[in-house]
């Protein structure tokens, strides 16, 4: 990003991400200024993506899950987002269209990056999930639900799946849009995510 340094959000790069995100300019120049306080260099690395995520759940373990968000928002794989990467980020976690959304959550759940979702891989996300659920919310969750592998079985049974089998893009995208229980159980999405990040605006 050529005018990362510079303090000011190139007219080319803010017109980008009010095409592609639902954030306002002011909502825009706002984050970048932060991002740019929090990260002078213009990029910014996996622990400092850690510790802005963790800001969003002060009542919560979101590391495991922030690692995950991360590496599938490094498109390029160099260790770092830029700022662009950062605010396509927030957006596609917690504004972006259903089937964007589930793009995303399908690169999200391929943790090896080849192209399919293993029951494991479910499980690994659904795991990273689960640390982020308040003690109080975790005392609301069905009896079929309460438990990592609980809820990594249950979604493996609504695709049809057998244990050792393999989960493409095409039948995660279209088994989900398909049951909303699916939908349900993939992501997490609490309304408090959005409030608070409606809050941090700097």
């Amino acid at each position: 990003m050529g005018n990362s340094k510079s303090g000011a959000l190139s007219k080319e790069l803010l017109e980008d991400l009010q095409l592609n995100t639902k954030f306002t300019e002011e909502e825009l120049c706002a984050w970048y200024q932060s991002f740019l306080k929090d990260c002078p260099s213009g990029r910014i690395t996996r622990q400092q993506f850690e510790s802005i995520y963790s800001k969003f759940f002060p009542d919560a373990d979101p590391k495991a899950y922030a690692q995950h968000v991360f590496r599938s928002f490094d498109a390029n794989g160099d260790g770092t987002l830029d700022f662009k990467e950062y605010v396509i980020a927030l957006h596609m976690t917690t504004a972006g269209k259903p089937n964007q959304k589930l793009e995303w959550a399908f690169s999200l759940y391929d943790v090896d990056g080849n192209g399919a979702i293993s029951k494991n891989e479910v499980l690994e996300i659904v795991t990273a999930i689960f640390k982020m659920i308040s003690p109080e919310d975790m005392k609301h969750l069905p009896d079929d639900e309460n438990t990592p592998e609980k809820r990594a079985e249950k979604i493996w049974t609504f695709f049809g799946k057998k244990d050792d089998d393999k989960l493409t893009e095409e039948e995660f995208i279209e088994g989900t849009l398909a049951n909303k229980d699916i939908l349900r159980l993939i992501q997490f999405e609490p309304q408090k995510v959005k409030e608070r990040i409606k809050e941090k605006k700097p």
